[in-house]
């Protein structure tokens, strides 16, 4: 703490006028602030909370009985449209999403499902199958 009578070091200059250049324009006020907007003390922070906070479902394990019955639904409703609720893990955490294509089924192997439009589902995947 300062004592009454000990002299601060800046106090000869603290009550001068702000200096102003004669020479050059000032910079604006939104140019001086966006000196400093692309500081980031943590980078990669952003990225790394909203994938974590990205919601993955986990995969429905089937029965050998629920599966023998999917295939069998299949292979009877391969003449006309189908509904396939099929589960696509995820590529960056554990987990993944369940989509639903709708179209007709083009061939049944024994580890993949081929839709006419060209995309393979594997059977392990295939967690519910709808005649429409």
């Amino acid at each position: 703490m300062k004592k009454q009578n000990e002299k601060w070091p800046y106090e000869d200059i603290v009550s001068l006028p702000h200096h102003v250049s004669n020479t050059r324009t000032p910079m604006p006020m939104i140019k001086r602030a966006a000196q400093f907007a692309p500081f980031a003390a943590l980078t990669g922070y952003e990225a790394a909370v909203s994938e974590t906070a990205r919601l993955t479902d986990d995969m429905i394990e089937l029965s050998e009985t629920a599966l023998y019955e999917l295939d069998q639904r299949m292979r009877e409703g391969m003449d006309g449209r189908m509904t396939i609720t099929y589960f696509v893990p995820d590529e960056k955490k554990s987990g993944g999403a369940y989509q639903k294509i709708s179209g007709r089924v083009k061939k049944i192997d024994m580890n993949q499902i081929v839709m006419e439009e060209g995309l393979r589902i594997p059977k392990s995947c295939v967690v519910d199958v709808q005649e429409e």
